[in-house]
């Protein structure tokens, strides 16, 4: 292997866009030569692991026996059998019951590499570059940069368990959640394909973020055809106290300031319409969303079961653990036939309704009992199981979603919010992909929508079509803050939602979402230029080759307090 010189830190640290200061502060003073011999950026994890280590329970590991490449223990067989360009790791339990299987490779990581991970479900503002971290929690895969190029490792998307990383200066390892619910697997007689390992080995001198969605193709081999997809959606001025007429209104509005001659744009209904008396009939007001020449959507929380429900449909509140919410959160087990009934049944009233678009949300939570902030390296507690007990959390999630388009139909538009974006690769449309932002305090829109744009924007039309939240228009929150978020939201081509506040929404506004429809539409990409240095970047590049810096802050700075 060739030495890593100083020269060579610089260089990907510059491929990366790290500006000349900052490369000063990332770079060691010297690198030792017996050290840099030996390491490599590009690490081969698509061979045989080193070791495997199986655990039913953590308490309970159990190293297994390598033979060739498959690896056994007590009740456990786990194959590694590489392919061109990808390593299937599959896992037979025949008398044993898993929760996490382990993958370690041992090899010598340089020094001086930058790591970013992607995230459970959404992004809550967390996503960075970062140097080595040991014991950092990697979810599904991670990017590195070092010696000019950019490299991807993980798996494929629609894994059969919930699949995290990490790297540390003597080698990376792989774990592979395949427990039920918080307790172990029971899969009988047949073989789980549990992850499909791929990487991709950049090339010197490529663009980064070029790089970065090169690797998200390679995860996923089927995206959702890629669709045009702006509009409306009430939450951010409504917040849940919505009304038909304001719907209507919103849907007039959106006519009036969409684009000819280009896709029609949506009008989403958000929560709040399931008060009967304040929405007696969805179905006209699909229909007049519709006569206005919109297209109308709606939000669902799906899993949600109503108090009364028989308890043999639900699943337990022991999945919260201690959690104080355990009897007001109900939701239903979708391994229960009759509960699965129940849930789609709120997808096909939807469509029957009239509706082009489904954003369904909560499920996430409502299944494993824990937002994805709260994860870590346990996605669930210990100490429950879903009624079939045969299916990891993975496999049931999917399959979930799966249903879910299945019900929904092929025409019809998903949007997939406190989804897990890498198991609803190739379902949904396009994918929440970062936490609330907000029509009341600005900060959280910046710290919330700046990021995910930034960091998980490899994932668009790689995956599905990015969604990083609506733009508030609201008398609570500075316009000259939103219209950039505005701005940015529409030269990146992701899908755009604006919340448009009536009394916020003056003849500036209107023009200006007039403007960004017209980009929007357009199918317009960028280049986030400083996500290397900056979790809000401000500088961007635009495929016309347009550069343009944006101002996040207010006079006042960022707010350090809770938001």
């Amino acid at each position: 292997m060739q030495s890593i010189t100083r020269r060579d830190l610089i260089a990907g640290l510059a491929c990366a866009g790290l500006a000349a200061s900052a490369q000063a502060e990332l770079l060691p003073p010297s690198l030792s030569p017996a050290s840099a011999g030996r390491a490599t950026t590009f690490l081969d994890l698509l061979r045989p692991p080193d070791s495997v280590t199986a655990f039913c329970g953590l308490d309970r590991p159990a190293r297994l026996n390598r033979s060739g490449q498959r690896w056994s223990g007590p009740g456990l067989l786990v194959t590694t059998v590489p392919e061109p360009d990808r390593l299937p790791v599959t896992l037979s339990a025949a008398t044993a019951c898993p929760t996490h299987i382990h993958l370690r490779w041992n090899d010598a990581v340089a020094s001086g590499l930058l790591i970013l991970n992607d995230a459970w479900e959404r992004s809550y503002g967390n996503l960075h570059w970062q140097s080595l971290v040991p014991e950092r929690v990697l979810p599904w895969y991670f990017l590195t940069v070092g010696r000019g190029a950019l490299h991807g490792y993980g798996v494929q998307t629609g894994a059969g368990s919930l699949c995290f990383w990490q790297i540390d200066p003597k080698g990376v390892s792989l774990w592979l959640n395949v427990a039920n619910g918080g307790d172990g697997v029971v899969l009988g007689q047949r073989e789980l394909l549990a992850a499909t390992v791929v990487s991709r080995e950049g090339e010197p001198g490529e663009n980064a973020l070029d790089a970065a969605h090169l690797f998200c193709r390679r995860m996923c081999d089927s995206p959702r055809p890629a669709i045009t997809l702006y509009g409306s959606n009430d939450w951010y001025y409504a917040y849940g106290r919505n009304t038909p007429d304001q719907i209507v209104h919103d849907a007039e509005l959106m006519a009036s300031l969409a684009p000819a001659r280009a896709p029609r744009p949506f009008t989403v209904i958000d929560a709040g319409w399931d008060n009967q008396q304040a929405f007696p009939d969805m179905a006209a007001l699909a229909a007049k969303i519709r006569d206005r020449y919109v297209r109308p959507g709606l939000w669902i929380r799906p899993l949600q079961a109503d108090a009364g429900t028989p308890a043999n449909l639900l699943l337990p509140g022991s999945r919260f653990g201690d959690r104080t919410n355990q009897s007001t959160d109900l939701a239903f087990d979708p391994t229960v036939p009759e509960a699965l009934e129940r849930v789609l049944a709120k997808v096909t009233q939807a469509t029957g309704w009239g509706y082009d678009l489904i954003k369904h949300d909560f499920s996430t939570y409502d299944l494993l009992g824990q937002w994805g902030f709260q994860m870590h390296a346990q996605p669930t507690l210990p100490g429950w199981s879903f009624h079939d007990r045969s299916r990891t959390n993975a496999e049931i999630i999917r399959g979930f979603y799966e249903a879910m388009r299945q019900s929904a139909g092929d025409r019809t538009v998903m949007i997939g919010c406190n989804t897990v974006g890498h198991l609803g690769a190739g379902l949904f449309d396009a994918q929440r992909t970062g936490d609330d932002v907000s029509g009341k305090q600005w900060e959280r829109t910046r710290r919330m929508g700046v990021n995910t744009l930034a960091f998980r924007y490899p994932q668009h039309r790689s995956f599905f079509a990015v969604d990083p939240d609506c733009v508030p228009i609201t008398a609570d929150t500075p316009w000259s803050c939103n219209r950039q978020w505005l701005d940015l939201v529409a030269r990146s081509g992701v899908v755009l939602l604006v919340s448009p506040q009536p009394a916020a929404i003056g003849a500036e506004q209107r023009d200006a979402v007039r403007a960004a429809f017209a980009i929007s539409a357009a199918g317009s990409e960028t280049v986030a230029a400083d996500w290397q240095n900056n979790t809000t970047p401000d500088h961007w590049q635009f495929r016309s080759a347009i550069d343009k810096d944006y101002d996040w802050y207010q006079d006042t700075g960022a707010w350090p307090f809770g938001i």
